[in-house]
């Protein structure tokens, strides 16, 4: 079942990021990762949306998404991340088709 990594991001460094932005999709594709959504427009339609930067990812399984996240070549460009944006990333797992 299909795994997805969530992102609630609020960059606050942009010059800074472009190094991450740069380096992350190769290693989100080395692990059968793909975007789904990578911080578009948000209309909001109830509540209140507080999200600046909504980031999903797309992972054939829980342990694909896993790998990723702990691989060294990610664990080598988290910290510019760490570095210059703020936010909370989860993984959930998908439902079954």
């Amino acid at each position: 079942m299909a795994a997805y990594v969530v992102a609630h991001i609020d960059v606050t460094n942009p010059e800074a990021f472009e190094a991450y932005r740069d380096a992350v999709p190769a290693v989100i594709a080395a692990h059968g990762g793909r975007y789904l959504v990578r911080g578009g427009a948000v209309e909001t339609l109830e509540g209140a949306w507080t999200v600046p930067r909504l980031i999903i990812l797309e992972f054939p399984d829980k342990a694909a998404a896993e790998g990723f996240y702990h691989s060294a070549a990610y664990q080598k460009i988290l910290p510019l991340r760490l570095a210059n944006a703020e936010g909370t990333v989860a993984i959930v797992e998908g439902v079954e088709s």
